[in-house]
């Protein structure tokens, strides 16, 4: 089947590497631009670039597309049966969506309609779901709203982080994809009950004491790797990579409650496990605080 990939992150890496291998006709790979990047901020190509580039495959990285008559035109000239997108990052025009035979087919990160949009893997996560998934769906000129074609379920537990959500449907997203090529199955409507998952910002990791503990839990599970979770300690920023739920007296939120770390929340507490200051490398509580005092009664914030 004559393809185009259009992808950008990590996830996105085992679908191109799964289609390529199972003989599809990749005629072009659609990237996001080269980015900075690191202390030199030199330019950095996406993961898919790189994996492309490792094949042999054609790269074109266009800044956009909505506004781009050129760009839409080559694609329609690439003659498609079908274009797969998995977390591309850029809308594409109706004009694109028409153009391969069989349409164009989205791998996204979580069993539609439950968590539209860009950061769908910590959004469920963050709410307490039971489970995410990969859903495969005919795009459309909404926002993740086309019908669905398959789905499958991935559960989520108490031990579940970002990451370890993305490296379990990034796999299953590529074997859903191959899937839905070979046996094209019949489209299903989504159904109501819509909720979205907006970008996520670096900012959004700065953890508010004020919210419920289990509510923090949950975000440091869900923003690891990135935005990741952090607090202010004194004049410096302590990133906090793992903690668990505590029981102990009600205080002020963001308070420090005891010599292990046990900060009170707006509800309940939490005792934080691993951490990790500014330029220093991660370590656990234990660890951290041999090197320094944080007495009870200080206050994160």
């Amino acid at each position: 089947m004559r393809i185009a990939f259009m992808g950008s992150p990590d996830f996105a890496v085992p679908a191109l590497l799964a289609l390529a291998q199972a003989g599809h006709e990749i005629a072009a790979v659609y990237a996001q631009p080269p980015r900075p990047a690191g202390r030199g901020q030199a330019l950095r190509p996406s993961p898919v670039q790189i994996a492309a580039e490792k094949l042999g495959l054609t790269v074109r990285t266009p800044a956009g597309l909505r506004k781009d008559p050129a760009a839409q035109a080559a694609f329609a000239a690439l003659d498609l049966d079908v274009a797969v997108v998995a977390a591309y990052g850029l809308i594409l025009p109706p004009a694109m969506l028409a153009a391969p035979r069989r349409g164009c087919l989205n791998i996204h990160a979580s069993l539609l309609p439950r968590w539209r949009g860009a950061a769908p893997i910590q959004a469920a996560i963050l709410a307490g779901d039971a489970e995410s998934g990969v859903t495969i769906m005919h795009l459309d000129a909404g926002l993740d709203t086309g019908p669905m074609l398959l789905r499958e379920s991935v559960p989520i537990t108490p031990a579940t982080t970002g990451a370890s959500l993305h490296d379990a449907l990034a796999p299953l997203g590529a074997r859903l994809i191959l899937k839905t090529l070979a046996e094209d199955p019949p489209e299903t409507p989504q159904p109501e009950g819509a909720t979205y998952a907006p970008r996520l910002k670096r900012e959004d990791g700065l953890i508010d004491w004020s919210r419920p503990a289990v509510g923090i839990e949950r975000q440091i599970r869900a923003f690891i790797p990135w935005p990741g979770s952090f607090s202010r300690l004194g004049a410096d920023t302590l990133k906090i990579l793992a903690a668990s739920l505590a029981e102990a007296a009600p205080a002020a939120p963001g308070t420090v409650l005891d010599d292990a770390l046990t900060i009170a929340c707006g509800e309940g507490a939490l005792r934080l496990e691993r951490v990790q200051l500014a330029g220093r490398a991660p370590m656990d509580a234990a660890a951290f605080l041999n090197g320094r005092k944080v007495p009870a009664g200080s206050r994160l914030g």
